[in-house]
């Protein structure tokens, strides 16, 4: 059997990273690779040919050799995931979904697929292959008992291309013990622990260690679930971090009560654990315990980040806004939290209700969800499902913008360094940076961060400079770059006002038209444009039949030239196209890839099948024709 595995391309978020990961991260196409596939692949007959492909890096095959297509999804890949199921299924293909989104509403996927699987895979994947060889493979194969992670496969890492990542990702448990309102992990793994045998970690990080792999991020919702557990993987980390010279440096996810256990951090820092996100979501105790989020409450939240800090650990956060508790005077609560804190990647989000979840359940009955037909798993743009209670829907959005644009100034960003390198101080393992990486690294970061941001964003980095600690330069040059990557986003996503850059493009669009009028006629070259409520405008350009050499260069420059000064997006809609003239579109493509997120690819069946178009670039739309 022929398997071909797809993980459908993520929506840009602050959690892309995307401008630090194109200036400085040379050759990484996104963060973590799709561990989910590659388990899943372990779970395959010997026999079965299996390619995973991660559209995040590379283009979906349209004509793949396979027997069945498999595309996994969470959340926020859905409409895209919806899309590659619909597109194979059309092409005869047996589709299966699966993935985080399809365990947790597999009637959602009930007539978009062949088969369902929802839940964890160990046992009922395997079934699904036995049927499917029978040839009685069954509609939907549900998880509902309680999976041994002794029964979990070592991820095929060989099959994917891990050099495109900035980590790679390993998974040590599932579950988390609390009972966050909001959260959908107890939904799907319980609020009971379990965990690998420490021999199948083992077995792991041989795999990446003969695959050359430095860094591992375990995805663990809560590493530190069970403590006792999580300190005999401590233990055993860090015999073998000292077996093999310190190979890995790692980083996780647990809970803040990390920060009461001197034992555990020791035992983080002397296995090399460099970082670890924390779900904080709000300094203010009131909308802690509104959530559930005991394990928060009862504590000093800024004193417990600071002690975490001690052990040489930096401390990401996950922060939420417009719980009933919260008010107008939240957004200043949490910015001086924050700032004080010294947390760079604090990923801030409006609160979202998630299918399934109590939180979902008590709004839906109080009648204060928003249903507009769009999936809203994104908790970073400038919406959400929830009506908020102490305080309007306008005042929450406008009041989250504002909080961002507060955080991510240069003033914001070099004011929480100042205030985190007073408390943090690398220890065990150390930072691997040879002498040629930071010098390289600071060449990019004097010519790419710095220059851009003047005098203003020179005098804010240097007053951010630890005198007192120069091995911590890296480090610092690091926070830079997150912070700059979540402004850049913020720049790009967070406008206030639409309407002045949708005047911008309706002015120029009608520049274009007349520059294309001869073309126009001959039906050549279309352009038009659509105004989005609260939304930068849409343009489209339409190129149909046989075009002359200079009318690619018309339309690159004038593509180019709107993507530059205006947010809109733009669709490129080709018909009728001729395999003579692939080497201009091939350079049109070029020149617009650096703007490839904002741009979408219409095409008919006849012209996808003469041009290749890298979907992991560009947004290649698979809907019928």
């Amino acid at each position: 059997m022929k398997l071909l595995l797809i993980n459908p391309k993520f929506p840009e978020s602050f959690w892309s990273y995307k401008w630090g990961l194109e200036n400085f991260a040379p050759g990484k196409r996104t963060l973590n690779p799709p561990l989910g596939l590659a388990t899943l692949a372990g779970m395959c007959p010997d026999d079965w040919d299996i390619e995973i492909v991660d559209e995040n890096i590379q283009t979906v095959p349209l004509k793949p050799d396979a027997d069945i297509v498999g595309i996994c999804g969470m959340g926020v890949q859905f409409e895209r995931q919806k899309e590659l199921l619909g597109f194979y299924r059309r092409k005869g293909f047996f589709v299966i979904a699966g993935g985080s989104y399809a365990s947790l509403c597999p009637e959602e996927y009930e007539t978009l697929a062949d088969c369902v699987v929802a839940g964890e895979a160990e046992y009922i994947w395997p079934q699904f292959c036995r049927d499917f060889e029978a040839g009685s493979p069954k509609h939907l194969y549900h998880e509902t008992e309680v999976v041994s992670l002794e029964d979990s496969p070592v991820p095929r890492f060989d099959l994917l291309d891990l050099d495109k990542y900035r980590a790679v990702s390993l998974q040590f448990s599932r579950g988390c013990p609390f009972r966050c309102e909001f959260c959908d992990i107890i939904v799907m793994f319980g609020r009971k622990p379990r965990t690998k045998p420490l021999d199948l970690v083992r077995r792991e990080l041989d795999a990446l260690r003969q695959l050359g792999i430095r860094s591992v991020f375990f995805v663990d919702d809560n590493l530190i679930g069970n403590k006792p557990l999580a300190k005999e993987l401590m233990r055993f980390l860090t015999d073998y971090q000292r077996e093999h010279d310190y190979q890995f440096n790692f980083g996780t996810e647990a809970s803040l009560n990390l920060a009461y256990d001197d034992e555990l951090m020791e035992l983080f820092g002397e296995a090399n654990f460099r970082w670890v996100f924390i779900g904080i979501e709000s300094p203010d105790e009131g909308s802690l315990r509104e959530t559930k989020k005991m394990q928060n409450t009862g504590q000093d939240i800024l004193a417990s980040v600071r002690r975490i800090y001690s052990h040489g650990i930096d401390v990401l956060a996950g922060f939420i806004v417009g719980f009933d508790n919260d008010t107008t005077k939240t957004f200043d609560l949490q910015y001086e939290f924050i700032k004080r804190s010294g947390i760079q990647s604090a990923m801030i989000g409006l609160l979202t209700a998630i299918p399934k979840t109590p939180l979902y359940d008590r709004l839906k009955k109080e009648g204060r969800l928003i249903a507009d037909g769009r999936q809203v798993a994104d908790n970073s743009k400038l919406r959400t499902n929830v009506i908020p209670k102490g305080m309007t829907y306008a005042e929450m959005i406008d009041g989250y913008r504002t909080l961002h644009y507060r955080l991510f100034s240069d003033r914001g960003i070099a004011d929480r360094i100042k205030n985190k390198f007073r408390y943090l101080d690398r220890a065990a393992g150390g930072g691997k940076y040879g002498f040629r990486d930071i010098i390289d690294g600071l060449k990019r970061f004097l010519t790419r961060a710095l220059a851009p941001g003047g005098i203003s964003r020179a005098f804010h980095f240097v007053r951010s400079i630890p005198l007192g600690k120069p091995r911590m330069i890296p480090a610092l040059v690091e926070d830079w770059v997150i912070g700059l990557s979540m402004r850049d986003y913020m720049d790009r996503q967070f406008v206030q006002e639409f309407q002045e850059d949708t005047k911008k493009v309706r002015f120029y669009v009608d520049k274009v038209k007349l520059a294309f009028r001869h073309r126009r006629h001959k039906g050549a070259i279309g352009v038009s444009y659509r105004e989005v409520k609260n939304a930068a405008a849409a343009v489209s350009f339409s190129m149909k039949g046989w075009l002359e050499r200079d009318s690619f260069r018309s339309v690159t420059q004038h593509a180019e030239h709107l993507l530059d000064n205006t947010r809109s997006s733009i669709t490129l809609h080709i018909e009728e196209f001729h395999d003579a003239q692939l080497q201009q579109l091939a350079r049109l493509l070029k020149q617009l890839s650096k703007h490839g997120d904002r741009i979408h690819i219409r095409m008919d069946e006849a012209s996808r099948r003469i041009i290749a178009i890298d979907s992991s670039i560009f947004n290649l739309v698979l809907q019928s024709d």
